[in-house]
């Protein structure tokens, strides 16, 4: 399945402002109840494991309305890990009033380097080229501490269908636009791993880990060199 580059509604300016909040929370329930935020707490608990921490402050670039990071840090709470949470996200709209939040350009992060121990973003990676996805991994591991964590979906046929089965589920014209969309210009693992590997010409390449979780998610964790 080869990927194709189409743009999605939700990044068009052109979207009523009602019915981008009725995708953002589409995208909240596809998140909660389709792995979104499993792999996200995931790719946390396998850097508290490694580095033998349990506090960690995070941004989340791409963030929307921030349930993604919001539910894993309660999650994450249980087992005593303790998440402080920014939010960054191009448009205003996107994000809602009253969160530690940021609006800022995500290939120019507006922070200095080793600001915070983790960036992460969830369902962002597959919107950009690979020429952009490199500039995002180049700016998340200058502005991250420890690890740069990428939850996003696999491109598979199987993973298309699903997307159009679940039509019902979906809320909103642009959640079943951009579902399809999104699926088709995804990346996989070998491409994600190629992308990251290229930051880094001169064969000083972090550690990457890459996972697949429920419904055809793929975790990364860049490892700070």
């Amino acid at each position: 399945m080869l990927r194709v580059d189409h743009p999605e509604l939700l990044d068009s300016d052109d979207c009523p402002a009602e019915e981008v909040a009725k995708s953002l929370r589409d995208l909240s329930s596809i998140n909660r109840r389709f792995g979104g935020v499993a792999t996200t707490r995931a790719l946390i608990e396998g850097v508290a494991a490694t580095t033998g921490r349990k506090h960690f402050s995070l941004l989340e670039v791409a963030a929307g309305f921030g349930e993604v990071p919001k539910l894993a840090t309660e999650q994450l709470a249980r087992q005593g890990i303790e998440l402080e949470v920014t939010l960054l996200d191009a448009k205003l709209s996107h994000l809602l009033p009253g969160n530690h939040s940021v609006v800022a350009d995500a290939l120019a992060l507006p922070f200095p380097d080793n600001s915070f121990d983790l960036v992460s973003s969830s369902l962002f990676v597959h919107h950009l080229p690979p020429a952009d996805v490199v500039r995002f991994v180049r700016e998340g591991l200058r502005v991250c501490r420890c690890a740069l964590l990428i939850n996003d979906l696999i491109r598979r046929p199987l993973h298309l269908a699903l997307v159009y089965a679940g039509f019902p589920l979906m809320h909103s014209h642009i959640s079943r636009h951009d579902g399809v969309v999104s699926v088709r210009r995804a990346y996989v693992p070998k491409e994600m791993r190629r992308m990251i590997s290229s930051v880094f010409p001169n064969g000083a390449a972090p550690r990457i880990e890459l996972s697949r979780h429920f419904l055809f998610r793929m975790g990364v964790t860049a490892w700070k060199v």
